[in-house]
């Protein structure tokens, strides 16, 4: 059996985790070696410095930021060349289309974003969970990190989202109810079974 490379890509709240899980579920059902990735991967050394950032204890440019998360999904390479060569199928709860929405949307080059992340592993197939905003904030009114809090950034990040999208992608309304959107993804997946 052949590993994928699965993202789910969306904005906070949209059901990334949520799909994710539920995802693994059906197909450890089938038999299938799963294994859920959620990235910023904040238990490696650069995971911890973004985690700083994102509590407000480091103060870096757009441009650090990026490099950073990408520098922690590069940390993870090895590994999932690994799992992806024993035919595990990898869930991953964000992946290379953040640091490029989320770059965009504050100013930096999505050409520069992409070329930065062309040797990581590319996914079989990318989950846009697609939610308004307002629907995110609705979703979730306390605790939110300083992206989450603000909607006008959020926005530019959707309008990347989508176009960002290519034959890869499949966008899905994420402001309905989880087992449809479940539905969508399962039977997308198994079209790569």
């Amino acid at each position: 059996m052949k590993g994928l490379l699965i993202a789910f890509e969306g904005l906070d709240q949209s059901g990334k985790q949520t799909q994710a899980e539920c995802l693994r579920d059906r197909l450890v059902d089938r038999q299938r070696l799963v294994r859920l990735l959620s990235f910023p991967a904040y238990d490696t050394p650069i995971g911890e410095e973004i985690g700083r950032a994102l509590r407000g204890e480091r103060e870096y440019g757009p441009d650090v930021m990026q490099l950073l998360y990408i520098a922690n999904r590069y940390e993870w390479k090895p590994q999932i060349e690994l799992e992806l060569s024993r035919g595990t199928i990898l869930i991953c709860d964000r992946y290379l289309a953040s640091s490029i929405v989320y770059g965009e949307a504050f100013g930096l080059d999505a050409a520069w974003l992409r070329e930065t992340q062309k040797y990581l592993p590319q996914p079989d197939v990318t989950f846009l969970l697609d939610i308004a905003p307002d629907v995110s904030a609705r979703r979730k009114t306390t605790d939110r990190d300083k992206y989450e809090r603000d909607l006008d950034l959020l926005g530019r990040v959707r309008e990347s989202y989508l176009r960002q999208m290519t034959d890869r992608w499949l966008r899905l309304d994420a402001d309905r109810a989880r087992d449809l959107v479940a539905a969508d993804v399962f039977a997308t997946i198994e079209t790569l079974l």
